[in-house]
């Protein structure tokens, strides 16, 4: 649909160049397929990518906690297990660990000529506290709740998140009951309720005002800056939606029943919904 032929086993466009949004493992039906195509094209320049936050699981969870021998900085309980199962049953062990390699080479973020990608937020503040290559001792730092980087990488490959008040929680679409809802980062939280400043993919009702904690850490996006190019969110609708006019979100939950989503970027510094490209 968008003009790429595979070329020598890389898919390669005449005059475009693909970004990706990172979160190519776990939950799909074609896992080892779509590294197949993604991997060909970031390593031949075909193409960018970001890492998303279930690239740093993956890394977490295959990564032993030198603070806890025998352990992995991503605990291997029953709900990372259940997460990271459709992986490693999809992949074999040698060929999990060559993507587990290249994973770190991804960067948390891409500074471009005319535009910005992040996985799930962009925040300048916290992206300024992070450096260096994805080693062992970055992933210690970053998946650690006590680490120096956890905070930061949380909210760039997560987004921001407000707990909700005592008593309230939803389920999210993998069935976990959740207490804290993703809130609307690129917003300033003056006068939104939970309802308001939650994301629209997280159902809360509750109309309380936000707790001082969440203002405090909040750090707009303005209307004025570089378009950011998200994934992350597993939106829902019939048709794609700009988060705002600079801001658009190309993860609609095609692993839970969505669509495959892109956005066909020309330069333009305000956003245009007709842009969009999907199926599904």
């Amino acid at each position: 649909m968008l003009g790429y032929t595979r070329q020598k086993g890389v898919y390669r466009h005449p005059e475009r160049q693909t970004i990706f949004l990172g979160d190519f493992i776990d939950r799909g039906p074609k896992i080892r397929e779509t590294l197949e195509i993604v991997r060909p094209m970031v390593d031949s320049g075909a193409a960018l990518s970001v890492m998303g936050n279930h690239e740093l699981n993956a890394l977490a969870f295959h990564t032993p906690d030198p603070e806890k021998p025998g352990e992995h900085l991503r605990p291997h309980n029953e709900k990372n297990s259940n997460q990271h199962a459709e992986t490693m049953r999809q992949i074999p062990a040698g060929e999990l660990n060559s993507y587990l390699n290249w994973f770190r080479t991804l960067p948390l973020w891409l500074e471009l000529d005319g535009l910005r990608v992040v996985h799930a937020c962009w925040d300048e503040t916290r992206m300024a506290k992070i450096t260096g290559p994805v080693t062992d001792e970055f992933l210690h730092a970053a998946c650690s709740p006590k680490g120096s980087l956890f905070e930061p990488v949380e909210a760039i490959l997560k987004g921001k998140e407000a707990k909700l008040p005592p008593g309230a929680t939803f389920r999210d679409k993998d069935g976990h009951e959740r207490t804290s809802t993703r809130v609307k980062w690129y917003e300033p939280p003056d006068g939104h309720t939970y309802r308001t400043y939650a994301m629209a993919s997280e159902p809360i009702e509750s109309d309380l005002p936000l707790p001082e904690d969440v203002i405090q850490a909040a750090v707009s996006y303005p209307e004025d800056a570089k378009p950011v190019f998200v994934g992350h969110y597993w939106l829902s609708g019939r048709q794609p939606e700009l988060l705002r006019g600079n801001i658009a979100c190309v993860d609609w939950s095609v692993a839970k029943g969505g669509f495959l989503c892109a956005y066909q970027w020309d330069g333009e510094r305000d956003l245009n919904a007709g842009k969009f490209v999907w199926i599904g």
